[in-house]
């Protein structure tokens, strides 16, 4: 379930009840009239089923809720209520497969910004891979990836796609690209800093390192992987098991990848430098496209089980007539 706590205009308070009243999957409806200051108005409290969230916050928004007063959703991880699971029962579709777009476009915004907080997880990340590449450490390489932030801009661009948002396309792509090759400059001068010091060098890049070689040789199985891993990352957003991403984080290359192309770099190693470039693209691009393959899947399948379910639901008098009257 999910918790809705609204800010209303006293004289759009029973249009908006009345639209809570007649959506189907909602329940435990509270209107405390005046209480509200800034902005001014009635608060109006309820709890709607998760796959009736989306569509009741989107009519929510045509009436101007967010504009004249407030529109806040909380996730509800335990309501014991015979109301509440009447209300799930009437709700079309099922909770796990709804898609709550404008939760997921809130989050990808914010995951794409391009901040100084950022840059400097990817640039640590890509800093950690640069020593795990260096030393043939499969356990650096592993942590270094799960340290990469950068699933957010990919999940942004996706996202933007499918919503049509060219804006949150463009300020993603500025994340990602411009953060990559922040951290890449950063991570080649680090490179050189530590040859300095005498902990890298030449051999260290040059030598067959068993264990990570793999992040400069692209192949077909690595954007498989890549593609598997934007599935189930997209799959972890959609439907809040954030847990999940730390998986996708340390089964995709792309944090090791950039970390390779800058050392090899410092160490005028082009050939490594180019099949670096070519992991990270491949990876970024295979990302992407499952992302946004996933959401139109996920998208078009939600609005055929809705037109399922609705088809197979009696009229509304016969459901009131069954003393099954709408949630409210």
């Amino acid at each position: 379930m999910l918790h809705l706590r609204l800010i209303v205009p006293a004289d759009r308070t029973d249009e908006v009840t009345s639209l809570l009243e007649r959506t189907a999957g909602t329940a435990h409806l509270v209107v405390l009239p005046g209480v509200a200051r800034d902005p001014a108005g009635d608060v109006v409290l309820c709890d709607v089923a998760r796959e009736a969230g989306d569509e009741l916050i989107g009519a929510l928004r045509r009436l101007g809720v967010d504009r004249f007063g407030a529109i806040t959703v909380n996730d509800v991880d335990l309501t014991l209520s015979a109301r509440a699971e009447r209300a799930e029962e009437a709700a079309p579709g099922e909770g796990a497969d709804a898609v709550l777009w404008e939760e997921l476009s809130e989050a990808t915004h914010e995951e794409s910004t391009f901040s100084v907080t950022y840059l400097a997880f990817l640039a640590v990340a890509t800093m950690l891979a640069a020593c795990g590449v260096m030393l043939d450490n499969a356990i650096l390489i592993v942590g270094a990836m799960a340290v990469g932030p950068e699933f957010g801009p990919l999940a942004g661009i996706s996202t933007a796609l499918v919503q049509r948002a060219p804006r949150l396309v463009w300020r993603s792509l500025w994340a990602l690209i411009g953060g990559f090759a922040a951290a890449m400059v950063l991570t080649a001068g680090f490179s050189w800093l530590m040859d300095l010091f005498g902990l890298f060098d030449e051999k260290m890049i040059e030598a067959d390192r068993p264990n990570t070689s793999f992040v400069w040789q692209p192949d077909w199985l690595s954007f498989v992987v890549a593609f598997l891993a934007g599935i189930a990352g997209t799959l972890s957003l959609t439907s809040a098991k954030s847990g999940a991403l730390i998986g996708v984080a340390i089964s995709v290359t792309t944090v090791p990848a950039a970390a390779n192309a800058a050392v090899a770099f410092s160490y005028s190693d082009y050939p490594q430098m180019s099949g670096s470039a070519r992991q990270l693209a491949e990876n970024l691009g295979g990302i992407v496209l499952a992302g946004t393959l996933t959401l139109i899947a996920q998208k078009t399948l939600w609005r055929a089980a809705q037109r399922r379910q609705r088809a197979q639901e009696p009229p509304a008098a016969a459901r009131e007539n069954a003393g099954d009257g709408p949630a409210g």
